[in-house]
């Protein structure tokens, strides 16, 4: 029997967890071993493009431009584990993951992406223990912004869609999946402006803390109607 309490689908990475801080700090130490100048920094940093640019174009962007005599796979392998190794979950997120929880809402995260990656970020991180499960694309075979995706995260934990909230970085992936399916949106603009025309989300902050409680201060909202084509609040 599905559950009647409100439901938080949460995206992973620059959402829950600092990937970009992470890839930034690992390239930093990458360009010191290899004696290349730090001013190289921005072109690994744009290379990489958060996390969209597949690990083995960046490595073999890194090798042709560094002229390495090192394998795809070891480049790979070492910026995977890097990442990791610089990941950490904050405090502060934590607890307020534990007070929406002690709340009655029933936070999951929903991220695209490789499950052996994804995973390796929610469990070494201790992210694990403060949500109450995970889908990644890969495993399920359906990314976001396509609805299945949060619909078989509902399904997971026996939910309904119904009054669900998404929070998320990507307005193409997080804000559009919430759109298609009519559902309210937090938008982490992470410094940058709302461009897209289409839809536009519910609210718009700097960081999680502030996402979480714009949902938890939000009035009930019922599931608009219209093919999800979504009227949101006015942005804050």
């Amino acid at each position: 029997m599905c559950r009647n309490v409100p439901l938080l689908f949460l995206d992973l990475d620059d959402t829950l967890l600092d990937r970009a801080g992470a890839f930034r700090r690992w390239a930093g130490e990458f360009l010191d071993e290899i004696g290349a100048p730090q001013d190289d920094l921005e072109w690994l940093v744009a290379l990489d493009a958060d996390g969209l640019t597949s690990r083995w174009d960046v490595a073999d962007a890194i090798r042709d431009r560094y002229r390495l005599r090192v394998s795809s796979l070891d480049l790979v392998e070492a910026l995977h584990q890097g990442v990791l190794d610089y990941l950490q979950l904050d405090r502060l997120v934590a607890g307020a993951l534990r007070i929406a929880t002690d709340a009655g809402w029933v936070p999951v995260v929903v991220t695209n992406g490789s499950t052996e990656q994804q995973e390796a970020m929610i469990k070494q991180t201790g992210l694990d223990r403060y949500v109450i499960d995970w889908v990644i694309s890969e495993r399920a075979g359906v990314s976001k912004p396509n609805p299945r995706i949060f619909a078989l995260a509902a399904q997971r934990v026996r939910m309904r869609l119904h009054g669900a909230w998404i929070v998320g970085d990507c307005p193409e992936t997080d804000i559009g999946g919430a759109a298609a399916m009519g559902l309210p949106s937090v938008w982490l603009h992470r410094g940058r402006r709302w461009v897209e025309p289409r839809f536009r989300p519910t609210y718009t902050v700097d960081g999680l803390l502030a996402a979480l409680a714009a949902v938890m201060d939000a009035p009930p909202m019922s599931r608009p109607r219209g093919g999800g084509r979504f009227q949101p609040y006015p942005a804050r």
